[in-house]
């Protein structure tokens, strides 16, 4: 991976961290393009297409939640690396940032060099399962789902999920009958390298059974989930 391939979009309302991490993302060999705000994030997006984007979650006008929705919503962006950046830690502010569609949480203050190794983790993560060859679709009973289009049928009618949510059911889903450790779904879905509370599964699992429905995820107490076929 050759960091001077990829650009990288920062967008925080401090000067201060805009400077200190361009200037040690440039000095890694990144391309590096800053925003105070999400407005004018958004409107860079549409006409650089950045690869990853570091976004700060606690911004005035528009907050980096709202902003990740928007970029979530465009059809051409869904495949973008989003990272958070904010002083928050708990819980609920990580599972929010997730269900946003975020591929990863960093907290401040930024260490540069784990900042780095974040972001070329993120990076290689994206290239190995881009260049897997997968069929497009997995069925699993009644369930089908679209991993390039990201989307979910259940009896052909479309379910909306957030991309962690999606990318739990599929990790699960591909696999019918495999019990999956927790240790296995964090490093599939979220890295080693990502740090999140540890109510994050629970509530992903809880809000997917909301959506497809009862009984195709199982609790192995004590070990962790498995997809059952109806």
């Amino acid at each position: 991976m050759d960091p001077k391939d990829y650009k990288i979009l920062l967008v925080d309302d401090e000067p201060d961290i805009l400077e200190f991490i361009g200037y040690n993302l440039r000095k890694e060999g990144f391309k590096v393009v800053t925003c105070s705000n999400g407005k004018d994030a958004l409107s860079f997006i549409d006409k650089e297409k950045p690869h990853l984007i570091l976004l700060d979650v606690m911004m005035p006008g528009m907050d980096g939640v709202e902003v990740c929705e928007q970029i979530r919503a465009k059809e051409d962006m869904d495949n973008v690396l989003i990272a958070f950046l904010t002083a928050r830690g708990e819980d609920y502010s990580q599972i929010a940032g997730f269900d946003a569609g975020a591929d990863d949480y960093i907290t401040k203050p930024i260490k540069p060099k784990l900042l780095v190794s974040r972001i070329k983790a993120l990076l290689r993560r994206k290239n190995e399962n881009g260049s897997a060859k997968k069929d497009n679709v997995v069925k699993a009973g009644n369930i089908a789902i679209d991993r390039e289009q990201y989307l979910v049928y259940k009896d052909d009618k479309q379910i909306e999920l957030p991309r962690k949510e999606f990318e739990l059911l599929l990790l699960m889903a591909s696999k019918p009958g495999k019990v999956f450790n927790r240790e296995e779904i964090f490093s599939n879905i979220w890295g080693n390298d990502v740090v999140v509370g540890g109510r994050t599964i629970d509530v992903h699992i809880r809000k997917l059974r909301e959506k497809i429905g009862e009984g195709y995820i199982k609790t192995i107490k004590g070990v962790g989930y498995k997809f059952d076929l109806k």
